[in-house]
């Protein structure tokens, strides 16, 4: 039998993107790809995210310019520096912050931050109480920002308040200090497809700062699936066959729902997490187990069929 233990990976990981191991000979077709890639260290980088491609694709782009243009340069011609940022689309659990902490890294690593560094914000950390405190609030975020990515997730609630509300005076701050900074410092806006939209329209400079677009699709059942065994191959477990058919038809009832509340993989993380908990209370009832049993996760584990129906 062979087990996903020897799987798992050092340091900490990010699971709601991680992919399904690849069967073996998909493995050596995808090995044989990156090895003769000039793209092989992104292929890397990303070979755990499940679907993206529109991201990945984008994210070599920017690699191919960087390289171009140092290619430019040494011959004495004009080289541009390329505006990094962006704005993702997509409902929840659909991996806008997994990316955008994996960019914060990529983008050091291709020299284009100096630092590297991270900063998730909302709208408490930008807007003011009185007039004067919002735009000095901004300006002090985006400073603790430079060097590295300031994500803004549900980016549209610095709107709600109308055109009195202080959140527009952080928008126009973001604007101005968007294109000031822009050598050293991203700016990631976030949030529900159709909210963003609307937020889109409230600047008319705003949507013309983004060169970069991304919609985050909701997961379908086979990626959904995917992600469920990388997430506990991550934890050293197993999902039977019994558990995967459940789970599956779960997802699938789930997925045809017209419910906005579908939280795609963070939903799936949740069944997984329930699962090793039932899974150690049933071990813990029985007298005798071996090593495999220690692994396998079964449908009575999940429950899916019982304890999820019920929300």
């Amino acid at each position: 039998m062979e087990t996903q233990m020897s799987r798992k990976r050092d340091g900490q990981i990010n699971i709601v993107l991680q992919h399904q191991t690849r069967s073996q000979s998909e493995s050596k077709s995808q090995l044989h790809f990156t090895e003769n890639s000039p793209f092989k260290h992104i292929d890397l980088e990303f070979s755990s995210f499940v679907a993206m491609n529109k991201l990945k694709q984008t994210i070599k782009e920017i690699y191919a310019t960087i390289v171009i243009n140092q290619k430019r340069k040494e011959v004495g011609l004009a080289c541009t520096k390329q505006v990094l940022h962006m704005l993702f689309k997509g409902n929840p659990g659909t991996g806008k912050t997994t990316v955008a902490r994996k960019l914060a890294k990529i983008y050091f690593d291709m020299n284009l931050l100096s630092k590297g560094h991270f900063i998730e914000a909302e709208r408490a950390d930008l807007v003011g109480e009185y007039i004067g405190q919002t735009a000095q609030k901004t300006r002090a975020l985006i400073q603790k920002a430079m060097g590295g990515i300031l994500f803004i997730d549900e980016a549209y609630s610095l709107a709600r308040g109308g055109e009195k509300d202080f959140g527009k005076e952080a928008i126009d701050t973001l604007v101005k200090h968007m294109e000031d900074n822009h050598n050293d410092f991203v700016l990631i806006l976030a949030g529900y497809p159709y909210e963003m939209e609307r937020f889109l329209t409230l600047n008319p400079g705003l949507q013309s700062r983004f060169p970069f677009i991304l919609d985050f699709k909701d997961y379908e059942v086979d990626q959904l699936m995917d992600i469920a065994r990388q997430m506990a191959s991550e934890r050293e477990y197993e999902l039977t066959k019994e558990a995967e058919r459940e789970l599956r038809s779960h997802l699938l009832k789930k997925t045809q729902e017209t419910t906005r509340n579908f939280s795609n993989a963070r939903y799936v993380r949740n069944i997984i997490e329930h699962g090793i908990r039932m899974h150690a209370v049933r071990l813990l009832c029985k007298d005798n187990y071996v090593t495999e049993d220690l692994i396998k996760l079964t449908g009575q584990d999940l429950q899916v069929n019982h304890h999820y129906n019920q929300r």
